[in-house]
């Protein structure tokens, strides 16, 4: 491999986040996320995929989601990274929960957390 591309997304101190409770449906978040990752198989040219999305109770600074992407040029190693965090953002069914400062919220739209 010429590349080994990763992704690190971590909970965030953003409006005062203390702690980030993480749920998922998790037989079909684990189909879904091989699915994703069978998806970057055939659509780029990598070499090899680890998807770890953590669940349950995380604190600022914890690593919730990490992607690793090899591949034999860099921008398709980039490429194949990107599609895989934009998939799982879309498709699989993981919920987070914000609690601080001034109490708790669900957080819309988007199915995973951290900086991704």
């Amino acid at each position: 491999m010429g590349a080994l591309v990763t992704f690190l997304g971590t909970v965030r101190a953003d409006g005062g986040i203390e702690v980030m409770e993480l749920e998922a449906y998790e037989e079909v978040a684990e189909k879904e996320l091989a699915a994703i990752r069978d998806g970057a198989f055939a659509n780029y040219p990598i070499a090899a995929v680890e998807i770890i999305h953590r669940i349950g109770r995380l604190r600022v600074g914890d690593n919730i989601l990490l992607i690793v992407v090899g591949a034999g040029h860099r921008k398709e190693a980039f490429d194949a990274c990107e599609y895989i965090l934009e998939r799982i953002k879309e498709s699989v069914p993981i919920w987070k929960k914000e609690i601080g400062e001034g109490g708790e919220r669900w957080v819309p739209g988007e199915s995973s957390g951290g900086d991704a």
